[in-house]
Parts: structure tokens; sequence; C-alpha cells
């Protein structure tokens, strides 16, 4: 069984080399959205700082969503590269359409005070943590 599992890891490996190898976009469906969505979250006592890496977005195509302690970002793009030679003939030339999402679990953020920003492909977000007397308390005191 372990043998098994170990082919199975080098078969996945030896496609990801291959994919270096090739200097190819040809097998991006294998890899997950993550790759696409690099991402550092930062936390202390005020709150936390999601920097998530989204080049070639338009600021307009990036929706932000906070709920049930859920920090959900969604992106779409369409892109054309077109790389022609001097006398027009394209040599290589590429067409995408998608979807990118990605959720983080974020606890107790005060949804009112989120800020965000997006410059150079980064998105920047800030999530301020409820102060204690914001939270809402469902401990019931017994008489």
């Amino acid at each position: 069984m372990a043998n098994e599992i170990q082919r199975r890891n080098n078969l996945f490996d030896n496609l990801m080399n291959m994919r270096d190898w090739m200097n190819d976009d040809f097998f991006s469906d294998l890899t997950p959205a993550a790759d696409h969505m690099k991402t550092d979250v930062a936390e202390n006592d005020q709150g936390y700082t999601v920097k998530i890496d989204m080049p070639g977005f338009d600021k307009k195509d990036i929706h932000i969503n906070y709920a049930n302690n859920i920090l959900s970002v969604t992106g779409h793009r369409d892109s054309f590269a077109d790389e022609s030679d001097q006398k027009g003939n394209v040599l290589h030339t590429e067409r995408r359409y998608g979807q990118m999402s990605r959720q983080y679990r974020l606890p107790d953020v005060d949804r009112n005070a989120v800020k965000a920003q997006y410059d150079n492909g980064v998105l920047t977000l800030n999530l301020p943590k409820l102060q204690a007397s914001d939270e809402n308390d469902t401990r019931i005191d017994i008489d």
C-alpha cells in the first residue's frame, strides 16, 4: 500500500516537473486555486491583516464578503495575450476567462470597520476584531 501511494506521488511529481520543464500553463487545471491567490494572514490583539496576490484583476471584479466568521474573496477576469512578431504574425495567443475564490475563517471581526485596498496586484484587508463589549454574549447567568 505504501509503495502504491509513493508511486502515485511520483506520478504527480513527474507531472509537475513536466509542467516546469515545458514552461507552459497546460497543467494549470491540476493545481489548486490557492496557487493563484497566494495569501499572508497576520493576527494581533487588534485584528487581522490579510494580503492576497491577485495580479491581473480589475478592482471592480473583486468581491469581498464577511459573514458567519468567514471572509470570502472572489475575483473574475478575462485576459488576452497577443504575442506577435514585427510583421504581425501571431506566435502565441491565449484567451482565458476564469473566476477564483478563497475563504478564510477569521472569527470576531468588526464587519463595519473592515478596510480593503488593492494596489499593484495585491489586495490588502484590515479586519479589526470586535471589542469585548461589542460581542454578542450568549451566556445566561443563573439567579
